[in-house]
């Protein structure tokens, strides 16, 4: 069987939302909703998220902002648009961001960050944020695991199960430098179709708090780090734009 890379967000996007159906967007919005209030200083409610992927958070955001999303997968952005029909969705890079707006929040979530893969593009993003907010507006970034949290070797295993479909997936975790290397692997069975095997391989920069305070801090922006902001094991970057 060939190691794809990424094919989640793209030939498997459908099967995406049944595979993290563990995880609770809402709790998530909620807690990013206070953060917002505490720390934001601008007076508008324009809302940015950058790697959006299926629209899951931004359907708690929007009785409270004008929300733009982006993504870089058109087969993410097509679920996300259907799920958000009122919210405007454009695909973009985030390493390139160029969107001549400015946003009193930007949230990138879900460890997206990780996926520019070094410090030059993570320099580039986060002078990107910077230069879309408005000053007082806050950005709001959920990092990948650091070098010391990640656990290599031991594999992790998920389940979905419904009437129609059954999906099993199998990590497996490897490092090479800063790059975490973790290879997915898929067993689903549909309804009347044969069993398929997929392994989606995804590299994510395990990046230094540190450094990553000290880039946001370069770029006009007071930088925090808030421990366990979202999940039990997930950190939380918090910039508010001088």
């Amino acid at each position: 069987m060939k190691t794809q890379k990424e094919i989640i967000y793209k030939n498997l996007a459908k099967y995406y939302d049944r595979i993290f159906s563990w995880k609770n967007y809402e709790s998530d919005a909620n807690k990013i909703k206070l953060l917002i209030k505490k720390y934001k200083k601008s007076e508008g409610n324009n809302l940015l998220e950058v790697a959006c992927g299926t629209g899951m958070h931004i359907q708690y955001f929007r009785d409270s902002f004008s929300i733009l999303a982006t993504d870089l997968n058109q087969s993410m952005l097509s679920i996300a648009q259907k799920r958000n029909p009122d919210v405007k969705f454009k695909k973009a890079n985030m390493v390139d961001l160029n969107l001549s707006k400015k946003f009193d929040v930007i949230l990138c979530l879900f460890a997206s960050i990780g996926y520019v893969k070094n410090y030059k593009n993570l320099h580039k993003t986060i002078e990107n944020f910077s230069r879309h907010l408005k000053k007082g507006g806050i950005v709001i970034i959920e990092p990948w695991f650091s070098e010391s949290s990640y656990v290599t070797g031991s594999p992790n295993m998920t389940t979905y199960s419904d009437e129609n479909i059954k999906i099993s997936r199998l990590c497996v975790f490897k490092k090479k430098g800063i790059i975490s290397i973790t290879d997915m692997h898929y067993l689903i069975a549909e309804r009347d179709k044969e069993v398929t095997h997929y392994i989606d391989r995804h590299e994510l920069a395990m990046f230094d708090t540190g450094m990553v305070l000290d880039i946001m801090m370069k770029n006009e922006l007071t930088a925090s780090f808030l421990r366990k902001g979202l999940l039990k094991d997930r950190d939380l970057f918090i910039g508010v734009k001088k």
